[in-house]
């Protein structure tokens, strides 16, 4: 409970996408930026004023990595929240995924300096929580 002399804390509000090919590979960005500039993540950001978290997710990753979907293509895989997941404060993202055919194109675009494809055996070491969300959907993926 926060009392008249605490101040609230800021939140930021982002939306990630894990999108895996039916063969086992995950396509992955390479950050421009910081935190992380150099790192490996999933195609995500903040949500723009007057936006869903699902239209968020749909062009961030139109733009990270040049894959155009419909929003109502993404299934919701859940919610991370744990305080000192970003080192610039505290974000809250709202992860989705997305299936898809092997060979479907990518292109790195705005925010990132490559596109790749990784086997999800063979992942490298990745920005943020994003093993932890990659966990989830491909957990969510074998039930």
């Amino acid at each position: 409970m926060t009392t008249s002399t605490e101040t609230p804390e800021t939140i930021r509000y982002t939306a990630d996408t894990v999108v895996t090919t039916t063969d086992g590979h995950i396509l992955l960005i390479e950050r421009g930026w910081d935190p992380y500039k150099g790192q490996w993540a999933l195609p995500g950001g903040h949500v723009d004023t007057g936006e869903t978290s699902r239209t968020a997710a749909a062009r961030e990753l139109a733009e990270e990595a040049g894959l155009h979907v419909a929003p109502e293509e993404l299934a919701q895989l859940g919610v991370w929240d744990t305080p000192g997941r970003d080192p610039r404060g505290r974000y809250v993202t709202v992860a989705y995924h997305l299936l898809v055919i092997p060979g479907t194109p990518i292109e790195a675009g705005t925010d990132a300096t490559a596109a790749r494809w990784w086997p999800l055996n063979a992942l490298p070491p990745l920005a943020f929580d994003h093993a932890s969300i990659i966990l989830a959907a491909t957990a969510h993926a074998d039930r």
